[in-house]
């Protein structure tokens, strides 16, 4: 975007294996006088996203964060699920680890709420299968990956109807499960 535009400001990479060792270093530039705008690729910064880290470590000294409002994939995912929208619950990533994934999962049996979780492709299939062991094959599910871009997909469906689709269909760009 900004090449587009012929803007030609300094980038840097901030992804989760360095935003701890990076983070720090951002404030201070912050804190000497620069302006910094943190993007996200994938939705809005600071949700499920290591920007956190910055916006923590700005508040905490006191550095003022001003948000810029955008697509956020969560809210976005919600809107088009055809879900109840009045409340929800956003879980985010869930747990790799077996064990803290299936306690998760357990814990939101008994939510009414609408639940709102991210999935990368490679771990899908995984997690489709939790969820129907979890909360059954009839639950309703809507799968969205790639909103707002060029290879949207928002399937209304159930959980296991999901299950079986992505197993026959390698999954591709970042989910958002809601249901």
């Amino acid at each position: 975007l900004l090449a587009h535009f012929g803007i030609e400001k300094r980038l840097a990479r901030l992804d989760e294996a360095m935003i701890g060792s990076r983070a720090a270093g951002v404030v201070e530039r912050v804190a000497a006088g620069e302006v910094v705008a943190y993007c996200s690729d994938a939705g809005m910064p600071a949700i499920s996203d290591p920007g956190e880290i910055i916006v923590r470590d700005a508040h905490a000294r006191g550095i003022r964060v001003v948000p810029v409002p955008g697509a956020s994939a969560a809210d976005t995912a919600l809107i088009a699920s055809g879900q109840c929208t009045g409340r929800f619950v956003f879980e985010g990533f869930l747990p790799t680890n077996r064990r803290q994934k299936k306690e998760r999962l357990g814990a939101l049996q008994a939510e009414q709420r609408t639940g709102i979780f991210y999935e990368a492709p490679h771990k899908l299939p995984t997690t489709l299968a939790d969820l129907e062991e979890a909360f059954g094959p009839d639950r309703p599910l809507t799968v969205c990956r790639e909103l707002t871009k060029l290879h949207e997909e928002i399937r209304k469906t159930t959980i296991g109807a999901a299950n079986i689709y992505y197993k026959q269909n390698a999954p591709r760009g970042e989910f958002v499960l809601v249901m």
